[in-house]
C-alpha cells in the first residue's frame, strides 16, 4: 500500500475531495504560475488516474524571469506537461492605466491562452488555483473567471488557504510555506500608469533584497520613490542601519531616487484600502 493510500484524516480526506473533483473534469488546462495554490492543483492532477490535463504558465512583464524558472521546475519535478505562453497585459487596452478592475483585464490576458490551448487538444476544462480564502478579498479576476466558465477546483473542494498548505505539506511540495507572490502590477497605486520600467525597476529592487535575505517584501512603486514593505518577522531587521543602508543602495541601483522604509509590516493587499476593500491580515491571499 502507498503512502498516500495508509494516510488517514482531514489530510487524506482534502485530498481524496480534489482528485475527486479533478478526476471527474477528465481533460483540464491548469492555469499555473508556481505559486502555493496552482503547485498543489498540479500536484493532485498528476496524481489523478485518467485524468489528460497540462500546465500552461505566461511570461510576461509583470512576472519576474525567476517566477517563470520556478514553474518550470516544479512542473519537472511533478512530471506535468507544462506549456511557456508569451503574454503582453500591457497591450490590453485599458491595463497600463492600473484601474481598479486591472486584475480582471488580467485575466482576460491570461484565459483565453488557456482557452485556446484547450480547444487544440479538445480539453473540457479550464482551472485555476483560486482557494476559499479568495472569495472573500477583492478579486475582480473572478468576475473574469465566471463569464469565461473557468473552475477553482480548490474552491470546489472546500480548501482555504491552510488547508492548501497542509495538504502541499503533505505532498512534500517546496511551495507549502512559500509567501504570497502577487504579479508586479500589484506595486503600483490604483491609478498609477505601469509601464515596461517601472516593472522592470520594481523586479531589480526586490531581487536585490532578496539577494540580502529578506523572503516576504514589496518595493511599491511611488515614482522616483521606492517604499520598502517586509514582513513583521522581518521588520526587526530594519533597526541594523548598515542593512538599511544597503539596502538603500541596493533599491536605488535599480533606477529609484528617493527609498522610504515602512515602520509597518508588509500587509498583503493594502493599496485595496482606497477601494474599501483592504484586509487586516499579514498573510492575507489577496492580489496585491
Amino acid at each position: 500500500m502507498s503512502p498516500l493510500a495508509r494516510h488517514a484524516g482531514p489530510v487524506e480526506a482534502d485530498r481524496r475531495r480534489l482528485q475527486g473533483i479533478l478526476g471527474e473534469m477528465g481533460s483540464v488546462v491548469i492555469a499555473f504560475s508556481g505559486g502555493v495554490d496552482s503547485t498543489l492543483v498540479v500536484r493532485a492532477a498528476a496524481d489523478t488516474p485518467g485524468l489528460r490535463f497540462v500546465a500552461l504558465t505566461t511570461r510576461s512583464p509583470t512576472n519576474t524571469a525567476e517566477e517563470v524558472d520556478e514553474a518550470v521546475h516544479l512542473a519537472r519535478d511533478i512530471g506535468a506537461e507544462h506549456l511557456v505562453v508569451d503574454v503582453d497585459e500591457l497591450a490590453t487596452p485599458g491595463y497600463a492605466e492600473n484601474p481598479a478592475h486591472r486584475c480582471y483585464l488580467c485575466k482576460e490576458t491570461l484565459y483565453p491562452e488557456c482557452d485556446k490551448v484547450a480547444r487544440e487538444r479538445g480539453f473540457a476544462v479550464v482551472a485555476d488555483g483560486v482557494n476559499t480564502d479568495d472569495l472573500g478579498d477583492y478579486r475582480p479576476g473572478l468576475r473574469a473567471a465566471a463569464e469565461r466558465g473557468v473552475r477553482h477546483p480548490l474552491v470546489e473542494a472546500d480548501l482555504s488557504k491552510a488547508a492548501v498548505r497542509e495538504l502541499s505539506r503533505f505532498y512534500r511540495l517546496p511551495t507549502a510555506e512559500r509567501p504570497a507572490s502577487p504579479c508586479l502590477s500589484s506595486r503600483f497605486p490604483y491609478g498609477t500608469a505601469i509601464t515596461r520600467e517601472g516593472l522592470a525597476r520594481v523586479a531589480a529592487a526586490e531581487a536585490a533584497l532578496r539577494r540580502l535575505g529578506f523572503v516576504e517584501l514589496r518595493v511599491r512603486y511611488l515614482g522616483a520613490t521606492a517604499r520598502v514593505e517586509v514582513a513583521a518577522e522581518e521588520l526587526g531587521r530594519l533597526a541594523d542601519a548598515l542593512l538599511r543602508e544597503e539596502m538603500r543602495r541596493g533599491v536605488l541601483a535599480a533606477g529609484f531616487e528617493e527609498v522610504v522604509f515602512s515602520a509597518s509590516a508588509l500587509r498583503s493587499g493594502s493599496l485595496n484600502d482606497a477601494l474599501g476593500h483592504g484586509t487586516a491580515s499579514t498573510r492575507s491571499p489577496a492580489a496585491t
